[in-house]
Formats: structure tokens, C-alpha cells, sequence
């Protein structure tokens, strides 16, 4: 952003990006829908979705390293498939990928806070404090974008501090593994199906391109952030599939989908537990909308800046880019308070495995100048297309879901037709950042 100071950012704090992005409100929202979907296959399901971020990590390296921009994915898509309705498609596509990750987060916020009242109620409670929760962050980063700064070292520790406290205790705590036997595992297929339906869980990675311009001794830093983050959300999420499973059978899971980690807390610490997990949960939601509110102004601002959107998005409101992040907020409370879960998650997912398999393409295209084995990022191009497939397959198999699929194909050509609207009228011209 214009005026902004230039900060170093190391290879620890690039790794805390990439946590932060990863270890967010999604594992808190997803681990019960995961398990609904693969049973006990839902760790194989987590490992699985983290093979394909691994590979699609490559892509990031490689470009980040060669062209180190604050537009991250953005500016990628853009120098490798130049200024086409295509490249600003994809770009708006990644924006409302966004959008749907805040109406997750929102909605496992709303479901934990639900989680204290009667069960008749909850769905009236859950759409209150999932909906209250937007309006107040947006209110925050509206009039105290410094808060939102300092808040987020306070945020990730503390969530940390806490999953790793519910790992710890429920390992130590006598644990049944009958739900998590092979005998309860879902098909092969239906497993990567699943897995890529959660896949959201691993796109915070991508944010430690933005920061490529800033990050000193990239050729360190980069690969520790990216693969290292990703390896380590693949064992952290591991270990609290593996936590719920030992604890709860699939009836008390499928009562407490929205909140199942701390149902599983309380089956091991007591009450204490249930409210330990649920402010955790409350920290990591806030946490992670907090981060994707502050960088989604952003977002539109370099989006905007490339001509791809409206010019009144590169406008600073109070120094700060705010009506990007006023847009993703409306387009967050329709999803939340209209769509359920599955649906939200499935777009989502689906949103990004797109935008992934782009990013892969976009590097396989310019392997030379990033001097990438090429063969890597086709494989990773492959594995997202691949994953996206399943993904719809195991959507439209299911009668009762079968309208997700419609609701992802809406998402995706709503960005074309923005694109294509907005080029039309205001006949803008496209720059791509060199």
C-alpha cells in the first residue's frame, strides 16, 4: 500500500503468516463436516488436502522468489496470462473465494457461541453472533486498523496456546480408536472428495506472497514459510481429527457438527474444557476474520490498480482502503445467514483449488525465468484438477447437495460476468505489474 513503511520480515514471522492464514476459524468450523463426509478416514482426509497445498507451495516459492509483489496471486495470474477477461476472472474469483472465507469463520464463531444455549434456539443464536461478529470486525477495521495489527500477534498465540493444550489433554485422556479404524473408512475416492470439500483449510499459505517484498533472505525464508507451514498445519490438524475421534462416536459428532471440537473437550476436561475450546474458538474465528477483513481492502486495492475492478476501490477511506472490505463484508452476511456449511465450504474450496491450479499453470508457464522444474508444477496442476473434479462428483452424487454444485457454478460465473460487464462499460485500461 502507498505510504506504508517497507518492514523485514524474517523467516519466523513469514512462517507465522502462513500459520495464521492456516490455523484459523476453519479447523474449528470443518473437523465435525469432515468427518461426516469421510468418517474415520477424516486425518487420511486432512493429510490428503495437504499434499496438494505442498505441491501448489512449489508454484509460490518459485514465483515468489522471482517476482516478489504485494499483489501475491494477483500479480502471478496477471505477468503469466497477461491482462485477458480470463486473468481478471480468476482474479475476482480469488476475491470472492475470500468473501467465502469470512462467511466460514463467521459461522464457526456463531456456532460456538450458540453452542451455550438451548438446542432449540441454536440456529436463531448462530445466525445472530455469526452475523454480529461481521458487522462488529468490519467496524473495527473501519476505526482502528492499528488494533487490528497489534491484536493479531495476541490472537495467534493465544488460539495456539490453546489447540495445543486440547491436543495434549486429549491424547493424555484414555481414548477409543474403534471410530478411527479402517473398517470405518470411506471409499478411496470419496476420501479425496472430502478432503478437498475442507480444502480451504490450507489456503492461508498463499498469503506469504504478499509479503514477498518485504521478506529478507527470501531464498531462506520462503521455503521454511511455505512448506514448513504447511507441514505443520498437516500434523496439528491430524492430531485434533485423531482428539474428536478418540472421544466422540459419529451419532454425538453429527449432533455437534458445528462445534465439535469443544463437544469433544468436554468428554475429556469437564466443563472447563467446553469453555477453554470455545474461547479458542471465538480467538481464532475473530483472529482469522480480523486478518482476511485487513487484507481484503488490499486485495481489491491491487485488483483495482491492475484495472480489473473499479477504480473507487483504490480510494483510502481514513487512510486505509475500506470499501473493498465493506463489499466482502455484505457479500459475507448473505452467505452466512442463506447458505448452510457444506455449501459455503464447498464453494469455497472449490474457489481456491481454481485458483491454485492457475497459480501452478502460471508457474509451468514461466518455469524458465523462475527456474522451476517444470514437471512439479504440472503435477500440482494436475492434483488440483484432479481434486476439483472429486469434489464435484462427490457434490453432485448426493441429491441433498446437489444445489452446492449450482450455487459454485453461480460464484464462478458471476466473476466473468463482472469482468466482462465492467470492461465492457468503462472500457479501463488493464496495467500488469512488472
Amino acid at each position: 500500500m502507498p505510504g506504508e513503511p517497507k518492514t523485514q520480515i524474517g523467516a519466523f514471522s513469514a512462517l507465522s503468516i502462513g500459520i495464521g492464514g492456516m490455523v484459523g476459524g476453519g479447523i474449528f468450523a470443518v473437523t465435525g463436516l469432515t468427518i461426516e463426509l469421510t468418517k474415520g478416514a477424516a486425518p487420511i482426509a486432512f493429510v490428503v488436502a495437504g499434499i496438494v497445498a505442498l505441491l501448489t507451495c512449489y508454484s509460490y516459492w518459485r514465483l515468489t522468489l522471482r517476482f516478489p509483489s504485494a499483489g501475491g496471486t494477483v500479480a502471478f495470474l496477471n505477468r503469466a496470462f497477461g491482462p485477458g477477461v480470463m486473468t481478471g476472472a480468476m482474479n475476482i474469483l480469488l476475491s470472492f473465494s475470500y468473501v467465502v472465507l469470512l462467511a466460514v469463520y463467521a459461522y464457526a464463531f456463531g456456532g460456538y457461541s450458540a453452542s451455550f444455549f438451548p438446542p432449540a434456539d441454536y440456529a436463531f443464536w448462530n445466525h445472530v453472533f455469526s452475523s454480529a461478529l461481521i458487522v462488529f470486525l468490519a467496524g473495527v477495521n473501519a476505526f482502528g486498523a492499528g488494533l487490528v495489527i497489534r491484536s493479531e500477534n495476541f490472537f495467534n498465540i493465544g488460539k495456539m496456546v490453546l489447540l495445543a493444550l486440547f491436543i495434549a489433554a486429549g491424547l493424555a485422556s484414555p481414548m477409543d480408536w474403534t471410530w478411527a479404524q479402517p473398517r470405518h473408512f470411506v471409499p478411496p475416492l470419496e476420501i479425496i472428495a472430502g478432503a478437498m470439500i475442507i480444502f480451504l483449510n490450507y489456503e492461508g499459505f498463499e498469503l506469504i506472497a504478499n509479503a514477498g517484498p518485504d521478506i529478507k533472505n527470501p531464498k531462506r525464508a520462503l521455503p521454511i514459510a511455505y512448506f514448513g507451514g504447511v507441514v505443520i498445519a498437516i500434523v496439528l490438524y491430524v492430531l485434533i481429527t485423531f482428539v474428536v475421534l478418540g472421544h466422540l462416536d459419529f451419532a454425538q459428532i453429527a449432533v455437534h457438527t458445528d462445534y465439535s471440537l469443544s463437544a469433544a473437550a468436554r468428554s475429556f476436561m469437564g466443563s472447563a474444557g467446553f469453555i477453554v475450546v470455545t474461547i479458542a474458538a471465538l480467538l481464532a474465528t475473530s483472529s482469522a476474520i480480523n486478518a482476511t477483513f485487513y487484507g481484503s481492502g488490499r486485495l481489491t486495492f491491487v485488483i483495482a490498480k491492475s484495472g480489473e475492478l473499479p477504480a473507487e476501490l483504490e480510494r483510502s477511506i481514513r487512510g486505509q482502503p475500506l470499501e473493498g472490505m465493506i463489499v466482502f463484508a455484505l457479500l459475507a452476511l448473505l452467505l452466512v445467514n442463506f447458505l448452510p456449511l457444506s455449501a459455503i465450504a464447498t464453494m469455497g474450496s472449490a474457489g481456491f483449488l481454481i485458483i491454485f491450479f492457475a497459480v501452478n499453470l502460471a508457474n509451468l508457464r514461466l518455469a524458465r525465468e523462475t527456474g522451476s522444474r517444470a514437471w512439479i508444477s504440472a503435477v500440482a496442476m494436475l492434483a488440483c484438477g484432479f481434486a476439483l473434479g472429486a469434489l464435484c462428483w462427490q457434490v453432485w452424487k448426493v441429491p441433498a447437495t446437489r444445489p452446492h454444485l449450482w450455487v459454485l457454478v453461480a460464484m464462478i460465473a458471476l466473476s466473468f460476468a463482472v469482468e466482462i460487464i465492467y470492461r465492457a462499460a468503462t472500457k479501463r485500461q488493464i496495467s500488469i505489474d512488472r
